[in-house]
């Protein structure tokens, strides 16, 4: 009877050890040969952002940020990746500033997140996106979206990537709905 009982508790420590395992196992590679039917971020370039807008946007991360008590350094760039708005709030580290440009900025001349290079990275092994030009592979800039155009983007950087992100996407509510 005792060996039965070790018998059972072997299996179960071996169905547990590989369930582990499986669950550790890398997400698979993507396809880099599979041919999309549509042209993947293709939203169109709209006019660019203006001063008042890009303010309130401005306004709307500065604010959340206040409220989570993290010091951010937040840019709002236009059409053409050109700063249209920033701030630095009080203690936001020195670094950051060119950092949250460099988001918005790789954010609006790629059309994407720049989460999904971040993603692509880390899970997905592409690391030949760290040779693109002006790539920054760390969430925290978001297009911002008008009538279904890019009018610009907001970077955001100063915490962890998820809090940058969590501020971007704050700025971002004003125009993207």
């Amino acid at each position: 009877m005792p060996s039965r009982a070790l018998r059972g508790l072997l299996v179960s420590v071996v169905v547990l050890a590989a369930g582990a395992a499986w669950a550790q196992q890398p997400p698979a590679k993507p396809d880099l040969d599979a041919i999309p039917d549509k042209m993947p971020f293709n939203t169109p370039y709209g006019p660019a952002i203006g001063a008042d807008k890009a303010h309130e946007i401005l306004v709307a991360a500065v604010n959340e940020s206040k409220k989570r008590g993290w010091a951010m350094n937040i840019s709002v760039v236009d059409s053409g990746g050109q700063l249209v708005a920033f701030e630095r709030m009080d203690g936001a580290q020195l670094a950051s500033i060119s950092i949250s440009q460099h988001k918005a900025r790789t954010a609006v001349m790629y059309r994407r997140e720049t989460k999904i290079f971040e993603n692509a990275i880390q899970n997905g092994g592409l690391n030949y996106i760290m040779t693109l030009d002006d790539v920054i592979g760390s969430r925290g800039g978001i297009p911002l979206v008008a009538d279904g155009k890019i009018i610009g983007a907001i970077g955001c950087s100063g915490g962890t990537g998820s809090q940058d992100e969590v501020i971007a996407k704050a700025g971002a509510a004003v125009v993207n709905k």
